[in-house]
């Protein structure tokens, strides 16, 4: 007789429960699978955006599992649910042949997702219809109604298209949309960039008034706002118009596009990506999020605190890293090899299905005005092609391999992140704590008066073989293993890269609310060169200044390996003038514009990053 499968979150957990018990033992299973969800929010503004957070569920026993994901409300739910390929579904596989199963995939996600019933407001959730959550806390309210022992880890946050310009952690802190016990995690580095550092430059400025203007390029910032100006004032010259009357343009064009917010990118009729060379991108950051908003980095987050109160909130963050890709390919970084596979760069194999659409505008050479709040389109989202990258990894330090060890992992944050290689690395503060033990391992905190010591030991990846081991081979066959990982496995062989330097990272949590974050982010405080040593680099290090500046500090490292070559690590590639600007842009593209045999491959100090140790400038002795 045909069984009726579960419905909602029973599925999913039926599915997971399926792949453990062919695992191995539960103390130390060969995969530990976990049950989860992504909350997808989207806020037009600054003060209406919380961004995405990944929700991992403890437990995948039925009683413990709940009767399905609580998603976001707003434009990302609005949008998928409304969303119909209609004529399109029979005439995108015609044009773009190669790639037609997308286009059926796509076709029955979009379907699927607009039958879903969402739950009316006062109704309980049940498999019937989708639990909603419009901010943080609400999610948070929604996990404790249910009693689930769960993680909430903010990702790609500094991630610009889905991000608005100006957006910064400082409003989720103060207004209550963190919660210390789910939010334990933060993911720094994925398939969408490093969310990790902050820069002191705006996308756009504050005036007095309360209104907001374009700031003027610096020496590593071309805002997008400035760039949208300069592409209208070179089409009006190009067109004949007078010196006066283009720069009246151009400032025209800078206010309306900080004037359209989110869609700033449209106020350009007729723009093409390489118009705006690398407008609005970090230069000195490493293989930085597209369109990267300073504001929600890890280490402004870091640097916060509540204002107004005598034990302040604050974020303390473990860090992790993730792949963060769409093709069912977790755990990519470990070889860099097929691009349009291995990240989420996709597009048309050809350019026949460009005789079917529409014409836009042409390079007009004046700009358009745009609703700051109108739903974002697509436009100009061709330019995240070069900034799509195979992804990293979140590595534990847990006391065995069960759900249960690694579950205290996570929640002690002893975890560490990697921009993809597996890569070894150990932090630990050595002063003794008031229990009596000498050390705590990163991700702990603890209070203290005296000179904090630390101690910090990397090892490299191992370097990869090429193809598969021969036992994977055998087990899975050549047809399995081109499907599952285009016949590239994870390989390594006994030699390992080498270590090139440990950087530390010091940062003083803010205690008025006028100092600037710029001036507590010490980045890098200090540096330390390795030996070329395949067994790796170990140093220790003190922090005098501690007992002095009796104010609390953050400390975190990052082991920096050796150069290899990376997808997309060149990022835009640039062509630099002699004034360090971006001159021309050569991006990757993720359609027929670049040979699929190219994957893009440039240089890249691939890293870890430790989760920080937290040393709180002890009350009393």
């Amino acid at each position: 007789a045909a069984t009726v499968p579960p419905a909602g979150g029973q599925a999913r957990a039926q599915a997971i429960r399926a792949c453990q018990a062919v695992s191995g033992p539960a103390e130390a299973p060969d995969l530990l699978s976990f049950l989860g969800w992504e909350w997808t929010q989207v806020g037009l503004t600054p003060e209406s955006h919380y961004g995405h957070r990944n929700v991992v569920l403890r437990d995948i026993d039925p009683s413990k599992v709940p009767p399905g994901p609580v998603a976001a409300t707003g434009q990302s739910l609005d949008i998928f649910q409304a969303s119909d390929l209609g004529v399109l579904r029979l005439l995108l596989p015609l044009l773009d042949f190669p790639s037609r199963q997308d286009y059926y995939d796509l076709d029955v996600y979009l379907r699927e997702t607009a039958g879903i019933r969402t739950c009316p407001e006062g109704e309980e959730p049940t498999a019937d219809c989708l639990a909603l959550a419009a901010t943080p806390r609400q999610l948070f309210e929604r996990l404790d109604a249910w009693g689930l022992e769960a993680l909430a880890i903010p990702h790609g946050t500094a991630w610009g298209a889905t991000t608005p310009p100006g957006a910064s952690w400082d409003a989720q802190l103060e207004a209550g949309q963190h919660d210390p016990r789910r939010q334990r995690l933060l993911e720094i580095h994925s398939g969408h960039g490093n969310s990790e550092e902050f820069r002191d430059w705006q996308e756009f400025e504050e005036r007095p008034d309360g209104t907001r203007a374009c700031p003027e390029p610096r020496e590593r910032y071309l805002p997008s706002c400035w760039q949208a100006g300069e592409i209208i004032r070179e089409r009006c010259l190009a067109a004949g118009e007078g010196e006066t009357e283009c720069e009246d343009r151009a400032a025209k064009t800078r206010q309306l596009y900080v004037d359209a917010g989110v869609n700033g990118v449209r106020v350009v009729p007729g723009q093409q990506q390489e118009d705006w060379l690398d407008a609005g991108q970090c230069r000195d950051c490493f293989l930085p999020a597209f369109d990267y908003r300073p504001g929600m980095s890890a280490q402004y987050a870091l640097a916060l605190s509540a204002a107004g109160e005598d034990d302040p909130a604050r974020f303390r963050f473990g860090f992790v890293g993730s792949s963060d890709n769409h093709s069912a390919r977790p755990g990519t970084g470990y070889k860099e090899f097929a691009r349009l596979s291995m990240t989420d760069q996709r597009g048309p194999a050809d350019e026949r299905w460009l005789r079917w659409l529409p014409p836009g505008p042409g390079p007009l050479p004046e700009p358009v005005a745009v609703e700051a709040l109108e739903p974002r389109t697509l436009d100009g989202a061709e330019r995240m092609a070069s900034f799509w990258l195979s992804g990293g990894l979140v590595a534990a330090h847990s006391r065995g391999r069960s759900r249960d060890a690694l579950w205290e992992a996570l929640q002690a944050r002893r975890v560490y992140a990697t921009s993809g290689p597996r890569i070894l690395l150990w932090f630990d503060w050595l002063n003794a704590t008031p229990d009596g033990s000498t050390s705590l391992a990163m991700g702990g905190a603890a209070e203290s008066r005296e000179v904090p010591r630390f101690r910090v030991r990397a090892v490299g990846a191992r370097i990869q073989q090429p193809g598969c081991p021969e036992e994977t081979r055998e087990i899975l066959g050549a047809e399995r293993l081109g499907l599952l990982c285009k016949a590239e496995c994870h390989h390594p062989g006994e030699a390992r890269q080498h270590i090139a330097r440990i950087e530390v990272v010091r940062i003083r949590p803010r205690v008025h609310a006028d100092e600037a974050v710029a001036d507590l982010v010490e980045d890098p405080w200090r540096v330390f060169d390795c030996e070329a040593d395949s067994s790796g680099c170990q140093v220790e290090f003190e922090d005098p200044d501690f007992p002095d500046a009796a104010r609390d500090s953050v400390y975190y490292v990052r082991a920096v390996q050796e150069d290899t070559r990376a997808i997309n690590a060149g990022m835009l590639r640039c062509r630099v003038g002699e004034q360090g600007a971006c001159q021309e842009v050569e991006p990757c593209y993720g359609d027929y514009r670049s040979p699929e045999a190219d994957d893009c491959l440039a240089p890249a100090e691939e890293r870890a990053w430790s989760s920080p140790i937290f040393v709180d400038y002890a009350a009393s002795s």
